[in-house]
């Protein structure tokens, strides 16, 4: 498997548009089911994943300030706020080749490619739909979150627990086993509660 930047930046925008192709198969109702992530619905997931698509550097600068230079408090105005763009313009945006060369400040295309796994992940299994995500990409996750340390990012330490993904050829760490699919791992390393799965500080 390549992880080198240019590699890791060109898994990305598949990953974006595969995210897009199942939800647009969806009814539209779906906009407005719960996902994963506390208190969003669908429609605010996908807007907080392309925010990139309606504001550039200058724009984005404008509407921190306008919150304090809360971060926090902006990306979630802005997730409630665009959730209400119409959904088929969220699902373009998906699509966009913005999403697919956007890399995040400090995160590079390692952050990229975990923002929309994690995310689409915040989705699909709320909706009980297959993991959209290629296994290359979960990979390459799962990786970064267990093997790099990014859990602790999210307030995860998997440390004294063997990770064993059930669909891939993926395990790691020693101790306590822990056997799920790759996409619960994902979720569980990224602090997302998960039924038999328990992540907390031994």
């Amino acid at each position: 498997m390549t992880t080198n930047g240019n590699d890791v930046q060109a898994l990305v925008g598949p990953q974006f548009l595969a995210l897009a192709e199942a939800l647009e198969a969806e009814p539209a109702s779906i906009a407005d089911a719960p996902s994963l992530c506390a208190g969003w619905a669908v429609k605010n997931v996908v807007a907080h994943m392309t925010t990139a698509t309606r504001y550039d550097g200058p724009a984005f600068a404008a509407e921190l300030a306008a919150v304090g230079h809360d971060l926090g408090a902006l990306l979630e105005k802005l997730a409630r706020r665009d959730g209400e763009l119409p959904f088929g313009k969220l699902l373009d945006d998906l699509r966009s080749n913005t999403m697919a060369v956007w890399a995040p400040p400090g995160g590079g295309a390692p952050g990229a490619l975990s923002h929309v796994v994690i995310h689409g992940l915040d989705i699909t299994t709320a909706l009980e739909l297959p993991r959209t995500a290629s296994d290359e990409a979960t990979l390459l996750v799962l990786a970064s979150l267990a093997d790099g340390g990014a859990a602790a990012h999210f307030g995860v330490d998997p440390s004294g627990r063997h990770l064993k993904a059930t669909d891939l050829d993926w395990q790691s760490g020693t101790g306590e086993p822990v056997e799920a699919t790759a996409g619960d791992l994902v979720l569980a390393l990224a602090g997302r509660a998960r039924p038999g799965i328990d992540l907390s500080a031994n």
